[in-house]
């Protein structure tokens, strides 16, 4: 029975001598306050603001048509009113399979934007996580509350944010300094 306590007690030394490091990131404010999201971001605004002029113009030259065929279609015999609905409506159709692809590749290069952004992070998050010597860095956020609880020198979230820019305004992917949260210990 001694050997066994002797044996257990010798265990829970070894364990607590191997903790791991952990830590968490708020992702929202991390996609929030980065810099290449605001990027990517601002990209997006002002090709969605392009796409929207264009769909605007060729529905501003659709409607001109149908008023120009308004206000001439008394003129029209029956057949050539027909004809002229009927190109009308072609027309119409053309321009929302326009708008419905555009709103497509649209969706799908801010998709491939989101996925670069979210990868850049969580290499830097994995290359930071290394350098510290952390076991864990957990992600969190206001909508998914995987971390119920955390003490907050156990948030690197400014931290993480910090020097994200940081190697993002140097724009090379060379190694940047690193900085650590200012914890109880290190004060």
């Amino acid at each position: 029975m001694k050997k066994l306590l002797v044996v257990f007690i010798f265990f829970m030394i070894l364990t607590s001598c191997n903790e791991s490091k952990i830590a968490y990131v708020d992702v929202e404010k991390v996609l929030k306050e980065y810099k290449g999201s605001k990027v990517a971001e601002e990209e997006m605004r002002i090709k969605s603001e392009e796409i929207g002029k264009e769909i605007e113009q060729l529905g501003a030259q659709f409607q001109a048509k149908v008023q120009d065929y308004q206000k001439n279609m008394s003129k029209l015999s029956n057949a050539d009113r027909a004809q002229k609905e009927q190109e009308l409506m072609q027309e119409q159709q053309m321009i929302q399979q326009r708008q419905q692809m555009v709103q497509q590749q649209f969706q799908q290069e801010g998709n491939k934007m989101i996925d670069v952004i979210n990868e850049e992070i969580g290499d830097y998050i994995k290359e930071y996580a290394q350098k510290k010597n952390y076991s864990f860095i957990l992600g969190t956020s206001k909508q998914t509350r995987t971390v119920l609880y955390g003490k907050e020198t156990l948030d690197i979230t400014d931290v993480i944010i910090e020097n994200l820019n940081e190697k993002d305004s140097t724009n090379t992917k060379s190694e940047v300094e690193v900085k650590v949260p200012q914890t109880e210990e290190t004060k």
